[in-house]
């Protein structure tokens, strides 16, 4: 659905820098990355959302996110973010020193989620 919103281009170059990228990106990185393609791709779906079916209900997927963030509406942004790591043929689990295994893309989703978030404005 993302590619069908952002168009062929742009979703080339973002699959093209995942390839590149994640193999030997750190998390915290590679998750902010990721959070900004998932804002651009919201921008564009609200832009878009009046002439393109599409583009709407990928806006409606982020705007209820942001209004549950702690509810299932979340789970379909991860699995949007998912969906380019699959695309891009890399990995997005991994595990932590500790050999618990998290989630590049759930860290993404998060990071979309709290992208305005900034305390230390307020």
């Amino acid at each position: 659905m993302v590619k069908a919103v952002v168009g062929l281009r742009v979703y080339g170059v973002w699959i093209d820098m995942l390839k590149r990228l994640v193999p030997y990106g750190r998390t915290h990185r590679l998750s902010v990355l990721v959070a900004g393609m998932l804002r651009y791709a919201y921008g564009f779906a609200r832009e878009r959302a009046g002439s393109s079916s599409k583009a709407r209900k990928l806006a409606e997927i982020f705007e209820l996110a942001f209004e549950s963030p702690d509810g299932k509406d979340v789970k379909r942004v991860v699995e949007i973010a998912e969906s380019l790591f699959i695309d891009a043929r890399v990995g997005y689990k991994r595990r932590n020193r500790r050999g618990e295994v998290y989630s590049i893309a759930k860290e993404a989703a998060y990071e979309f989620l709290s992208w305005d978030s900034m305390p230390w404005e307020r």
